[in-house]
């Protein structure tokens, strides 16, 4: 199985990755490194062949969320480390087979370094930290690789800190940065990195990959997939996890429950109560765990009433605001998985207010459906998407929660 097999839909940036893949894997071979463009200067995807290397030293991944791009990235990652035999006679860089590729995927590989955060932001502190990382030569040869899945969360001065080394990287060292958007990160960072554009997969291709490496039932693949619009995070966790389908199938019953005042305080405060309940159970499974780990390499006796050494109270307070930031995002999350659930039904809501012959990514709840479609308009349905819209960007505002959701709520009754 090729790298490329889980990097769903995506056959043009795939083509492009390969071939830089092989021209990285010539550079190695000829002792070189890739060539740099001026400071400052756009970086463009490199035509499917041509005469210089398609290889380059910073990438930058975008596309809507459950496109694959962190997907890809790591894809691309593990073909810059492939060290198949195959290569010598003629076979592309990525089998997923040799040693190379199975520790880059797996995140084991001593020169592959992939990041990701469940904070709300990635600081200064831990981008030095990668810059230092990233100055390092390559331990096996080949390249020193950073994937940074969240490149979006970075903060002003932690993308300041990155652009440095962006600019004026080490001969042997590979930046891949992944981004929803390309406004998502600072316009410095993006210029010098070469961009590829991910699109949301097929329904049908998200289905037959959860089918294939997942070993899902077809059937429930294929409702995961459509109910998700080809998320394929979100299509694998609809599919293996019954509490998932059960939020899921509360939040489609919203829109039948807020016919009064009463009743929209009622559903908003039910939303904020899952979201913060999902926040409680990851914090119960690693929260006290990390806790624990902490105070025995800071020398605490055993147990959770032992005494911390003099001087060590600094770092469990670290370690508190650590898990209060993650406890945060984790609330945020799970709250605008819901709100994308609610866009999906009042789009279902719209196509068949307008006669379209697209399938309900809702169909288990069509009644439901039907029922919003014939005592409603398409001007108010547009209104209501408006304002889940609106709660979505009112929270990445930093609005209480609690109220921007029920505003949200009011404004689905009013329509």
């Amino acid at each position: 199985m090729a790298v490329w097999d889980d990097v769903v839909g995506q056959d043009r940036v795939t083509a492009q990755l390969a071939a830089a893949a092989r021209d990285a894997d010539a550079l190695v071979t000829a002792g070189s490194a890739p060539r740099q463009p001026p400071s400052g200067a756009p970086q463009e995807p490199a035509p499917e062949r041509s005469g210089a290397s398609q290889m380059t030293h910073a990438w930058l991944f975008t596309g809507p969320p459950g496109s694959g791009r962190a997907t890809a990235a790591r894809a691309f990652a593990a073909a810059l480390q492939c060290v198949s035999p195959d290569r010598a006679l003629g076979g592309a860089p990525g089998c997923g087979f040799c040693d190379g590729c199975h520790t880059a995927l797996v995140g084991t590989h001593a020169d592959v370094e992939i990041v990701r955060t469940d904070l709300l932001s990635i600081g200064v502190k831990e981008t030095r930290d990668l810059v230092r990382r990233s100055s390092l030569s390559p331990a096996g040869g080949r390249w020193q690789v950073i994937v940074l899945e969240d490149a979006d969360r970075l903060t002003e001065g932690a993308g300041n800190v990155l652009l440095k080394a962006v600019e004026e990287p080490a001969p042997r060292t590979v930046w891949l940065l992944c981004a929803p958007s390309i406004e998502d990160v600072l316009p410095t960072i993006r210029s010098r990195c070469r961009h590829l554009s991910l699109r949301t997969p097929p329904v049908d291709a998200v289905a037959e990959l959860l089918v294939r490496r997942d070993g899902i039932d077809p059937e429930a693949a294929a409702r995961a997939a459509r109910a998700t619009q080809g998320h394929i995070d979100r299509a694998r966790r609809l599919a293996t996890d019954e509490r998932s389908r059960a939020r899921r199938a509360a939040v489609l019953k919203l829109p039948l429950r807020v016919d009064d005042i009463g009743g929209c305080l009622k559903a908003a405060q039910e939303l904020i109560d899952a979201a913060g309940e999902d926040a409680k159970q990851v914090a119960e499974e690693v929260d006290a765990k990390e806790t624990e780990e902490l105070r025995a390499a800071l020398g605490a006796a055993a147990g959770t009433g032992g005494r911390l050494p003099r001087g060590t109270a600094g770092a469990m307070k670290d370690l508190q605001d650590k898990q209060k930031r993650r406890s945060t995002r984790t609330q945020r999350d799970s709250l605008d998985l819901a709100l994308v659930d609610l866009t999906g039904f009042y789009r279902d809501v719209l196509a068949v207010q307008m006669g379209a012959t697209v399938p309900l990514a809702n169909d288990e709840v069509r009644d439901s459906v039907q029922r919003i479609a014939g005592t409603s308009t398409p001007e108010r349905t547009l209104r209501r998407i408006e304002a889940v819209i609106a709660c979505r960007e009112a929270l990445e505002r930093n609005v209480a929660p609690l109220l921007a959701v029920e505003a949200m709520t009011a404004a689905l009754r009013a329509g």
